[in-house]
């Protein structure tokens, strides 16, 4: 028996395990073991789930039976097992969030010895990773709904892990009060569609297309309610609160979690409406709230005080390059011409800006928790002359700020690149505010990097030493990382992001593939 077929499920089961016994780790060494252990088997099974489907192409796989429906006697069939479908965006997806998952989890050790509570939080985090890694391998609507729901729930408790502070619960409730209305619209989405086609897998939906009022009454509450839950501006508004109070091992892994919502409102977009869409209206709707997410956020980044609440904000501008990259890419879909000339190049960077940011973004959570944990405060009036004290997050700091402002070698720079270059051939402003973004987004960490790490070094800070070992360990994962894709860039678009566009963009292929399967 080859076991690795078993790998979609087990990047499911495997943390949901882990959950399910962490309370039973009351002891402090053996729940830091079991904690480590779960994360690092589950990036292991991403890791190689990618690399089967680079080997093999999409992998589908039944939960419960060897065939997706259930034959009763009369002859009928139902479908109702839980199907997985793993593509290359998939897997991509995956293996970016587990990368961080494993990041944040290492990061978060030494946190959890300061606090109680710890195996609740454990287990939280595993129910995080479930639904995010669900949410990005599953193949009917309906179940993404559901792991949409699990890692909202384990959000709720993580954001407000810190009970004595007012202001994460509220934080947390603004986020379970904003994500329940977003759930309910995908909700309504799955039932327009159910009611329409009278099943739930998107590649049978997808087959069966006929772009009417309801599938665009459908798509339109698809694509409002994961706008909100991946934080684009109008629908923002819990993205600074949420990140700015959850503890920083969290506050990293949240963003690739948001990033699972974008992959939900790109899969629907492409792989389930795809070439049905006949108007470029939902294209536009996209880069509109790309352009939108890219320069409000960041200039109210430019104006904070707060380090957390800074990256927060930059956290939904950069959002912003992902959804312009590829919302050309719809737009040019329909236009075999226009997507070879600039629309997969779009694509290209819209999706290599998804673990770019992941990467860089998380680091920078982390640094921050770093200072927040030798000197008690993240008030950038309070700080100053950290670099002589804590040399290593001070290189971390600088390599990530250097990424997020898309400044060369780093690996921000060739993402933005790509989608500087697409979006000047739809229309030149869109360019403009890309590059605009760029250059506040390059000041506001300028301001970080002068007023925590140089000038002269308070008395306050007289005794602030580098952060424990663990500390640097979960920073140093995604440093690596940021590190191999700035220096691997032919590499990282032949292996990880073309494929990866590629099964974005090709609607047919995966439509076939999964019927192919027996559905």
């Amino acid at each position: 028996m080859n076991w690795q077929i078993h790998l979609p499920a087990l990047l499911i089961a495997v943390p949901l395990l882990g959950a399910f016994a962490a309370p039973a780790f009351a002891n402090r060494r053996l729940r830091d073991v079991w904690f480590t252990v779960v994360i690092a088997a589950t990036t292991v099974i991403a890791f190689l789930l990618w690399r089967r489907v680079g080997a093999e192409g999409i992998v589908v796989y039944v939960m419960g039976g060897e065939s997706w429906h259930l034959t009763l006697p009369s002859g009928m069939r139902l479908p109702i097992r839980i199907i997985m479908e793993v593509d290359a965006f998939s897997a991509f997806m995956a293996l970016s969030g587990s990368i961080v998952s494993f990041a944040g989890a290492i990061f978060s050790l030494r946190f959890l010895d300061r606090t109680t509570g710890g195996e609740k939080f454990v287990a939280l985090y595993f129910l995080l990773t479930a639904g995010m890694l669900g949410m990005e391998t599953t193949g009917d609507l309906f179940n993404f709904f559901v792991f949409l729901e699990i890692a909202s729930v384990a959000s709720y408790g993580l954001i407000a892990f810190w009970r004595n502070r007012p202001e994460a619960i509220e934080a947390s409730f603004k986020y379970m009060l904003l994500s329940t209305i977003a759930a309910l619209m995908v909700l309504l989405g799955i039932g327009i569609l159910y009611g329409r086609y009278g099943v739930l897998n998107m590649a049978a939906i997808a087959k069966a297309m006929q772009l009417g009022l309801p599938e665009k009454v459908a798509l339109a509450l698809f694509v409002a309610a994961l706008a909100m839950k991946c934080g684009a501006v109008p629908l923002h508004m819990w993205v600074p609160d949420a990140y700015s109070q959850a503890p920083a091992g969290i506050s990293c892994f949240l963003v690739s979690v948001s990033q699972a919502s974008l992959y939900g409102l790109f899969r629907i977009s492409f792989s389930v409406y795809g070439r049905a869409l006949d108007t470029p209206a939902v294209a536009w709707i996209i880069i509109v709230f790309g352009i939108l997410s890219m320069f409000i956020a960041v200039v109210m980044a430019v104006i904070q005080k707060e380090v957390k609440r800074l990256m927060a904000y930059h956290a939904v501008s950069q959002t912003g390059y992902m959804l312009l990259g590829v919302g050309v890419g719809l737009l040019a879909l329909a236009h075999p011409q226009a997507m070879s000339e600039y629309g997969f190049t779009a694509m290209q960077g819209g999706i290599f800006h998804i673990i770019n940011h992941a990467m860089y973004k998380g680091l920078l959570f982390l640094t921050a928790g770093s200072i927040f944990y030798a000197s008690g405060t993240l008030d950038l009036n309070r700080l100053g002359g950290l670099a002589r004290n804590m040399p290593y997050t001070t290189v971390m700091f600088v390599v990530s700020a250097a990424a997020i402002a898309g400044l060369p070698p780093v690996n921000g720079f060739v993402s933005k690149l790509l989608v500087y270059e697409s979006s000047f051939a739809v229309h030149p402003i869109l360019t403009v505010m890309a590059l605009v973004t760029s250059i506040l987004t390059l000041a506001s960490f300028v301001k970080v990097f002068q007023s925590a790490f140089l000038g002269p070094a308070r008395a306050r800070f007289s005794e602030v030493r580098e952060v424990p070992r663990s500390m640097l360990v979960g920073m140093t994962v995604l440093l690596v990382a940021i590190l191999w894709l700035s220096f691997m860039p032919s590499w990282s678009l032949s292996k990880l992001v073309g494929p990866a566009a590629q099964a974005l963009v090709d609607q047919a292929g995966y439509i076939e593939a999964i019927m192919r399967s027996g559905l």
